[in-house]
């Protein structure tokens, strides 16, 4: 029996791995190492590129237009049916056309400032997160491995054309989010998952996820406040039902349906592909998202389990629901993937402590 938490070696704590017992720390780490190997043999997905083609046109084109003739003055959702029209897209159902909120925000402003605005999101974003780590880890390895994976998880968010897309800042207001959250301090953290939602509404499985994560920790204060945010999503949301239902004609496109069924290797790839990993090998770019997860699970801290939790629901979303077009919808949680490489350092070192421990416990019994 192993009864020894061993301090870390970046963490100022120990990881949950510590202490665990021989048989079920040797089971974990057979696990692993069959999941990577099953990583290693594996094919990748092919996959388009992320301005999918649709039609004659492409969903980066599409959003750039919209944008550029409600500048003009030009009615959103009458712009939207007419180019969803010539370009093929469908209009039903409602969700099929995105919520006006980004269009209209970058319609007002001059490109350079939208870009300026992007950079300083994820700049901000990576600025928490360090901030955020330098209270458990001080020294500067994993800072500096944090301020890496955050860099290389969201180089494509700032890729020139791609703040067109709604997943690009509503990733990094997730992550933002789930950094800012403290246990009475999450008044800050509840705005950004609400602007993520009216950006995207994917961002509705963080908020609901971190709703019932305050619910279940007893901060019912805090997961009133998540409610809220869902309330008034659910408002602007049918209120964009609405919109959408005045421009539908009889014979305007229905969407082809969400239920892909491609798998965890597909996500795997996706996340591949929508990352700095797109500059490796397939197998290692996934070996190292699998580590990645596997540190997330080590932190023992309140604020990993929402981040496991909200990384399982987008990877269930995407393996189950997206099709192959649909290689956007990774940006949601890619600000997140690889952070958890800077609590696997710790994490993997107590997993393997713990499975390697002979020690036993032995009673000797006196007879007098």
């Amino acid at each position: 029996m192993n009864t020894r938490k061993r301090s870390g070696l970046w963490l100022a704590g120990p990881t949950r791995f510590a202490g665990l017992p021989q048989a079920r720390a040797q089971m974990y780490l057979a696990v692993l190492v069959l999941l990577l190997a099953c990583l290693a043999v594996m094919g990748p997905p092919v996959l388009p590129s992320l301005a999918t083609r649709v039609g004659d046109q492409t969903d980066m084109t599409l959003y750039h237009a919209v944008i550029d003739r409600v500048r003009h003055g030009e009615p959103y959702y009458t712009v939207v049916a007419e180019l969803h029209r010539a370009g093929g897209y469908p209009l039903k159902p409602f969700f099929t056309v995105r919520l006006p909120t980004l269009a209209m925000v970058q319609a007002m402003l001059p490109h350079l400032v939208v870009r300026m605005m992007l950079w300083l999101l994820c700049l901000g974003t990576a600025a928490a997160w360090i901030i955020r780590v330098r209270r458990i880890a001080p020294r500067w390895p994993p800072l500096a491995l944090t301020g890496a994976t955050l860099i290389a998880a969201m180089v494509v968010n700032v890729q020139p054309g791609l703040d067109v897309f709604h997943e690009t800042w509503a990733g990094p207001l997730i992550a933002l989010s789930l950094a800012l959250r403290r246990p009475g301090q999450w008044t800050a953290s509840v705005a950004l998952g609400l602007s993520a939602m009216l950006l995207r509404e994917t961002a509705l499985l963080y908020v609901a996820i971190m709703a019932a994560a305050a619910f279940i920790d007893g901060q019912r204060r805090e997961a009133a406040g998540w409610i809220a945010a869902i309330l008034i999503f659910g408002v602007a949301l049918a209120a964009h039902a609405q919109a959408v239902a005045r421009i539908l004609e009889p014979l305007d496109a229905q969407s082809n349906g969400w239920f892909g069924l491609l798998g965890l290797g597909f996500f795997l790839r996706l996340a591949s592909l929508s990352t700095a990993l797109t500059l490796t090998w397939p197998w290692l770019a996934s070996a190292i998202l699998v580590v990645s997860a596997l540190g997330w699970t080590a932190w023992r801290d309140p604020t990993a389990s929402r981040a496991v939790a909200t990384i399982g629901g987008y990877v269930v979303l995407i393996a189950v629901c997206a099709r192959s077009d649909h290689v956007y919808w990774v940006l949601m949680v890619t600000p997140l993937l690889l952070l958890g490489l800077v609590f696997a350092v710790d994490g993997l070192r107590d997993l393997i402590v713990a499975a390697m421990d002979t020690r036993r416990i032995t009673v000797t019994r006196i007879i007098r």
